[in-house]
C-alpha cells in the first residue's frame, strides 16, 4: 500500500525472528523439527531473580518509574560497570531500556542522519544494518573473513574510515561467529580510532559472561579509555542471565547522548517494565554463581558440536572464543545437489534443505553478511543437540 513510510520500506524483517517463526509453524503442523535459530538459552531464570521480581509486585512496585531506569536499576548498573569493566559511570549517564534492541534505535535514532555511515564488521547481527538503514544512514560493511577468525583488523578499520563515518559497531564475543576481541586487537582498534575524533563507537557486549578457555573479556572503552566519551557500552540481563524475555538492555555512555535517549523513550515506549527492572537488579547485584556453571555447560555443547560439524561432508567449523553460535562453512556443497536433486546454489538453498529434508532450522550465513556460511544456537538441550548433529550429518551424506 502507498501510505507506507520510505522508512519501513528501507527494513526487512529479522532473519533469525523468521526462522524461529517457521520453525515454530512447522512444529504446531506436526513435523518434527529441531529448532537452532533463536539465541536464546534454554536454562530457566534463575530462582533468586525470579523471586525478586515476585517480591516487587507484593510490595506494589507497579507503577511508571523513571523514563530510562529506576535509580536503584542504575546504581546497581554504575557498579557493575565499576567492578567487572573498571569503567566509572555516573547515574546520568546510564540508559536503561527495552532491551538491548531498544538501546541501539534509541542512540541511532538521535544521531544518525542521512547518509551518515556506520562502518559495520560482517559477519553481523542481522538487527544492526537494519537500523541504520530505518534512520536513512549507510551501513558500511567490512569483510572480516575466516581466516582471521572473523575479526576486524586495525588496517581494515582505518582504510574504511570516512569524513561522513559517525559510528562503528564492535560486537565481543560475537553473535554470529563467537569470535573475541582480545585486549591487544581492542588497542590495535582503539589506536585508530584515536585519531578520528568524529567517529563514535558502539561496544555491544551482551554475551560478556558466556566465554571460554580462560579467555578474558574486555570492553574497548575499558583498554582505550581516551574513547569512553565517544562509546556507548552495551549490555543486558537476556542472555547470561536467561532473562530473554524480560526485556531489559542498558548502556553506559556520554551525559548528552543519554539525555537525548532518554528524551526519545519518553515519547516513545517510557519506562521498561517496573517489575523487570526490579528483577535486573537483582541479577546484577545477587549471586551469580550459576554463569559459571551454565558457561561450563556450553562449552561442552560447543566442543561436542564443533567436533561433530568438522567430521561431516563437506562442513568445517572454528571454534568459538563466547556466545552460543557456531559459524560453520557449507562452501564445499554449494553447486551440489541436495537429497530431491536440487541444486543448491547458495547458503539459502542449504538451509531451506536442510530444514525440508531433515528438519533442522538453522539461519542462513548471508543473513549476517557472510555468503556460504550458516549460524547454528547451542542454547538447547544435549539431547537435540545431538539429534539435529545425527540429522545434518545424514543430510551432507546425501549431497551428492
Amino acid at each position: 500500500m502507498s501510505f507506507f513510510s520510505e522508512s519501513i520500506n528501507r527494513i526487512k524483517p529479522s532473519a533469525t525472528m523468521a526462522v524461529t517463526q517457521k520453525a515454530r509453524e512447522l512444529k504446531e503442523q506436526g513435523k518434527d523439527i529441531i529448532g537452532l535459530g533463536a539465541g536464546e538459552p534454554d536454562f530457566d531464570t534463575p530462582e533468586n531473580i525470579k523471586s525478586a521480581a515476585i517480591d516487587a509486585i507484593k510490595r506494589g512496585e507497579t507503577k511508571y518509574t523513571a523514563v530510562d531506569g529506576t535509580p536503584e536499576l542504575k546504581n546497581t548498573i554504575k557498579l557493575k560497570f565499576e567492578r567487572e569493566n573498571n569503567l566509572e559511570y555516573s547515574t546520568n549517564e546510564i540508559s536503561v531500556g527495552t532491551g538491548g534492541k531498544q538501546i541501539i534505535f534509541n542512540a541511532f535514532a538521535v544521531t544518525i542522519n542521512k547518509n551518515d555511515e556506520v562502518i559495520i564488521p560482517a559477519p553481523y547481527w542481522v538487527t544492526y544494518p537494519d537500523v541504520v538503514n530505518y534512520f536513512n544512514g549507510i551501513p558500511t560493511f567490512i569483510e572480516c573473513p575466516e581466516s582471521n577468525n572473523f575479526k576486524l583488523t586495525p588496517e581494515q578499520l582505518e582504510r574504511s574510515i570516512k569524513q561522513s563515518t559517525k559510528w562503528v559497531i564492535l560486537n565481543s564475543p560475537s553473535n554470529p561467529t563467537g569470535s573475541c576481541y582480545t585486549k591487544d586487537e581492542l588497542l590495535g582498534i582503539g589506536k585508530v580510532l584515536a585519531k578520528y575524533s568524529h567517529v563514535n563507537i558502539l561496544s555491544d557486549d551482551l554475551y560478556e559472561h558466556i566465554i571460554y578457555d580462560d579467555k578474558e573479556f574486555f570492553t574497548i572503552a575499558q583498554v582505550v579509555p581516551e574513547l569512553k566519551d565517544r562509546t556507548l557500552t552495551l549490555n543486558g540481563v537476556s542472555k547470561a542471565y536467561a532473562m530473554t524475555g524480560w526485556r531489559i538492555g542498558y548502556a553506559g555512555g556520554h551525559a548528552d547522548l543519554i539525555k537525548a535517549m532518554s528524551k526519545l523513550q519518553s515519547q516513545s515506549t517510557s519506562n521498561p517494565t517496573s517489575i523487570s527492572q526490579a528483577a535486573a537488579v537483582e541479577a546484577l547485584s545477587g549471586n551469580n554463581d550459576f554463569i559459571k556453571e551454565r558457561s561450563t555447560v556450553f562449552k561442552k555443547r560447543r566442543d561436542n558440536l564443533v567436533s561433530a560439524l568438522n567430521n561431516m561432508n563437506g562442513i568445517s567449523c572454528l571454534c568459538p572464543d563466547g556466545a552460543f553460535y557456531v559459524f560453520p562453512s557449507c562452501k564445499e556443497l554449494i553447486g551440489k545437489k541436495d537429497p530431491s536433486n536440487k541444486i543448491i546454489n547458495n547458503d539459502q538453498d542449504f538451509v531451506t534443505s536442510l530444514l525440508e529434508h531433515a528438519g533442522v532450522a538453522v539461519v542462513q550465513g548471508s543473513a549476517f553478511g557472510m555468503e556460504g556460511y550458516f549460524r547454528i544456537s547451542y542454547a538447547t538441550s544435549d539431547e537435540a543437540l545431538d539429534r539435529a548433529c545425527s540429522k545434518i550429518d545424514d543430510f551432507t551424506k546425501k549431497i551428492i
